[in-house]
């Protein structure tokens, strides 16, 4: 802990005015300067986070952890070929992660890890002081909601949930046309996660994407662990890379937090479907009862009045949309379509094409390092969400996502959960912030540093 103090202190005063520039200097020149990153699982994700650090010159990868031998072998690979020192590689069971957070030279750890692992790691880490990035979804039930709030306060160890669309160049510059009031007073949003995950729920054991009806312990990758929350779950099991956004949008914790929550779900049949086409009738997996609805449909009403319908719809074919709807007095624009209306702007009843709009409020950070971004994963919005990680634990500050985010928008799972379950009924979202959200200022989005 006196390292990483030091470390603070020297890292307060040199980052608040470095100039960044990737792949050439992000303002650290030595070793001993350099933020240093564990890394907690680097399976497909961990490692796409793995190759966008490696492009930085501020940050050393001094430590990794996977129970998967060959993942590990793979980042070592990957670390040493750049020429970097090879990392301590912790792995021999699941709980040797702690072993990591014992290491005096991490100072920052990125979880990228199965759901079910998530909260109760970073709490592990936000305890050894390790200035914490936990993937989405952030938490699986309220008490874990709670629990990551309760250890950032004890801990005063800060938490950023990696929720990357918030960081996709089109959202961010809707996020900027609303910060300019370019819809007038925001009414209602729409989001969610429409993705056909089919081939990601099942494949055939043998390679991650090969078509397929294996899962658990018959399957390979995500379908390892991933499936399951379908057979044991009806909620909206995902719901961060929609909520994520509007929440920033709306200022949600920050002037603004979400009140209420009524959820509704379809029958289940596509991913039964799936398995009799793939498996044919008589697999067995043809027999698995999967609890989670096909389409589940939640509403969040918000204590300055607006909106937010909630789709998640992963178990049937169907093309890949987020679903964006953001609706003001004076007009909305919708992501599919690509489409913008605004009162006096544009012609009246007629939808305008909305790239000329989002060309003009093209965000500061897009601007900026749009063209470093563009091979960085998920469009460019992973690089992103790295960088504002990174910046913001060279400062240890407080990040643009913080562990009362993750809450509230993790929250959504199991409060849709409860609502299906009694039919629909209501379900009243706890307030995270414990009654500060009504002072709390709003994240300075609108800025080019991260």
């Amino acid at each position: 802990m006196n390292s990483r103090r030091d470390f603070i202190k020297k890292t307060s005063i040199a980052g608040a005015g470095i100039a960044f520039m990737p792949n050439l200097t992000f303002g650290f020149n030595s070793n001993s300067e350099k933020l240093k990153i564990g890394l907690i699982g680097v399976g497909l994700r961990g490692t796409n986070h793995l190759e966008n650090l490696l492009l930085r010159n501020d940050v050393n990868i001094t430590a990794i952890c996977d129970i998967d031998p060959v993942r590990t072998k793979l980042a070592v690979e990957k670390i040493t070929s750049k020429g970097y020192k090879k990392p301590l590689v912790f792995g021999k069971d699941d709980y040797d992660y702690r072993n990591l957070l014992t290491l005096d030279n991490v100072d920052a750890v990125i979880i990228s890890t199965p759901w079910l692992w998530h909260t109760r790691m970073a709490k592990d880490t936000m305890r050894a002081g390790k200035y914490t990035g936990l993937e989405v979804s952030a938490a699986n039930t309220l008490e874990e909601c709670w629990d990551l709030v309760n250890v950032h306060e004890e801990t005063g160890t800060h938490l950023m949930i990696l929720e990357n669309v918030n960081y996709r160049r089109d959202i961010m510059a809707v996020l900027n046309m609303v910060r300019q009031n370019v819809f007038g007073e925001l009414l209602h949003f729409r989001c969610g996660y429409q993705h056909d995950l089919r081939h990601v729920k099942f494949n055939d054991g043998k390679t991650a994407y090969g078509v397929g009806a294996e899962f658990g312990e018959n399957g390979i990758s995500e379908s390892v662990w991933r499936t399951q929350h379908s057979v044991l779950r009806n909620a909206d099991i995902y719901p961060t890379h929609g909520v994520g956004p509007i929440a920033a949008m709306c200022d949600i914790n920050r002037g603004n937090r979400f009140m209420s929550l009524t959820s509704h779900a379809t029958k289940a049949v596509g991913l039964h479907n799936y398995i009799v086409k793939t498996g044919g009738e008589n697999h067995p997996n043809a027999k698995v009862k999967f609890k989670l609805g096909d389409i589940i449909t939640s509403t969040i009403e918000t204590t300055n009045g607006e909106t937010i319908i909630v789709t998640h719809d992963t178990n049937s074919p169907r093309p890949y949309s987020l679903g964006f709807r953001v609706q003001g007095a004076n007009g909305l624009w919708e992501v599919d379509g690509n489409r913008i209306h605004i009162d006096g702007k544009t012609e009246p009843h007629v939808w305008d094409e909305a790239n000329k709009w989002l060309d003009k409020y093209d965000h500061p950070l897009w601007k900026k390092y749009g063209e470093h971004a563009n091979g960085a994963g998920h469009g460019g919005m992973d690089f992103f969400v790295i960088h504002a990680f990174v910046e913001a634990a060279k400062l240890n500050v407080a990040p643009p996502m913080d562990a009362y985010d993750a809450a509230a928008w993790s929250a959504v799972t199991p409060l849709s959960e409860a609502s299906i379950e009694n039919n629909g009924e209501p379900q009243d979202f706890p307030d995270f912030t414990r009654g500060n959200w009504v002072k709390r200022k709003p994240y300075n989005w609108i800025k080019d540093t991260y």
